[in-house]
Parts: structure tokens; sequence; C-alpha cells
């Protein structure tokens, strides 16, 4: 399932775009981005249809490359689609355009938010963001049978962004999802379980659908 590109780098009203980003964009963001998209489709059908957009750069992105070999191997682990990944490095216009910015490490998380564009609200590492929405009440959140998964999707990062500074991580590696570049398949396939994990209650927040089983 391929993102269809925004024209120009207006927000649209009726969707809602989550970025994820890491160092190269060829090993934690595309893993994050796939996983995601994954999760989103076992809840929603097509989370598309829904409004929601799944992105993800690098700040040294590899323009063009493809995801490393053994992310597509963690990728097809979890029945997730690897298909048609293009490495690409973070932009201005990347970040403008985001309702969302998820990042691998608090290193990642601080080269966002200087890069301006009022994105330090809107900008968490992915296990901070996890924290964070596990101690927000769903039942505060739009419903969004009612009201649409974007209006939830906001809702959702505007009570994140407020707890921020009363929820603190218990240690500063918490928040981290250490780069698996160079690594063997087994230290891939733990990243991967630690991304998936991370992922799970913020999907389940995102579209208030708890995971099929």
């Amino acid at each position: 399932m391929t993102a269809p590109e925004g024209r120009g780098i207006a927000r649209q009203t009726d969707t809602f775009r989550i970025l994820h980003v890491s160092t190269g964009n060829v090993c934690r963001s595309p893993i994050t981005e796939r996983l995601t998209r994954h999760a989103l489709v076992d809840r929603l059908g097509d989370p598309l249809s829904g409004g929601l957009i799944v992105e993800s750069a690098g700040t040294w992105g590899h323009e063009g490359a493809p995801m490393e070999a053994n992310a597509e191997v963690v990728l097809a682990d979890f029945g997730a689609d690897a298909t048609g990944f293009v490495g690409r490095e973070l932009l201005d216009e990347h970040v403008i355009r985001a309702d969302l910015v998820l990042t691998a490490t608090r290193d990642h998380r601080a080269q966002v938010i200087s890069m301006g564009h009022s994105a330090g609200l809107r900008t968490f590492t992915l296990k901070e963001f996890t924290r964070l929405v596990r101690a927000i009440d769903p039942a505060t959140l739009p419903d969004a049978r009612d009201e649409g998964v974007v209006e939830r999707a906001r809702a959702l990062v505007r009570a994140a962004a407020a707890l921020r500074g009363w929820l603190l991580a218990p240690t500063a590696e918490a928040d981290e999802v250490y780069d698996p570049y160079g690594a063997p398949i087994t230290f891939f396939r733990s990243i991967g379980d630690e991304i998936n994990q991370a992922l799970d209650p913020v999907v389940t927040a995102l579209t208030g659908v708890q995971t099929p089983h």
C-alpha cells in the first residue's frame, strides 16, 4: 500500500499523517512504518479510507535506497509488506505535513524539533508516545465511529503533548530504540519485537480498535 503524495506542503484537514524518523531510513523507520501500516490494516481494513497516511524518513536518509535485507526479514516475520520501499532524507516539507512525528531516539526528536515548523507539540520518540498513550483514558477521546479516526488521532496527540511534562521516562534509555544497522538478524528481530510492542497500544489508541485475535 503506497501513501498518496500530497500536493504542496499544506496540511489536509481530511487526513492524518504519521511520520516515522530514524537515521538512515533503511532499518528502524522502515520497520516502524510498515508495521504501523500492517497494524492499521488489521484494525481498519484500509487505513487510507480512514484518512491515516504513514510515512518515514531519515535525518541522514539514504535517498532512494532500499531497506536493509534484515529489515525485510523482520517485516516478513510479522506478515508485513516491505514491497516498494524507498529511503528518503528528512525534509522540511515532511515535518510540515506531519500531524504526528515518531522518532527512534531522543536525538532524532531533537533534530526534528530543531527544524522548526512548530514541531515540538507533535514530535515524540516512539516509546515516549507509547508511555503517554497508556496513561490516556480512551473514553476522553472522540469516538472514531462517530467523529472519524482523524479527529480521534488529533485529540490523542494533543492529550499526549499535555501529559509529557508530567509523565517522565524512568530512565533516559527507556525512550530509545537502538540502531540495528550492520547487526545480525537476531538483533534485528529483537528490535522488531520492541517496535511492534511499542506500536500496539499506539495503534489501538489511534483507531479505538483493539488488536484482532
